[in-house]
């Protein structure tokens, strides 16, 4: 069974970081993009990055750029998401999701077939 388990999320302060994991199981990511999104309450699920399936496609949200990166470890099936210089309001539950469509980076949720359950990260003093 196809599954994507978030992890590495918690309570950081302003300006801190932390750095996300996406593990697969049940399938290869070889052939798969990844896409991590975050959801805020009250909020709709925005797209943060994303990485096609050999990583040479990589994409960040304008308001991510400089301070995440994504990479991924495709002989660990997992990818990653390190997160510098964070700020309270990127304060989320933080997703991946896969789509099989390996070669593109595509930009919207709706795109995604399969979801992990997200892990919540707090920017807080």
């Amino acid at each position: 069974q196809l599954q994507l388990v978030e992890s590495g999320g918690g309570l950081v302060r302003p300006e801190g970081s932390l750095r996300l994991s996406c593990a697969a199981s049940g399938f290869s990511l070889d052939y798969y993009a990844i896409g991590w999104f975050r959801q805020a309450p009250g909020k709709e699920r925005e797209g943060v990055s994303c990485t096609n399936s050999r990583g040479g496609t990589i994409v960040y949200a304008d308001s991510v750029k400089g301070r995440f990166t994504i990479s991924r470890d495709n002989a660990k099936n997992t990818v990653y998401l390190q997160m510098n210089s964070l700020k309270p309001e990127e304060t989320a539950v933080y997703y991946c999701a896969a789509q099989q469509r390996g070669r593109f980076c595509l930009p919207g949720a709706a795109q995604y077939p399969y979801w992990g359950k997200g892990t919540q990260v707090t920017v807080s003093s």
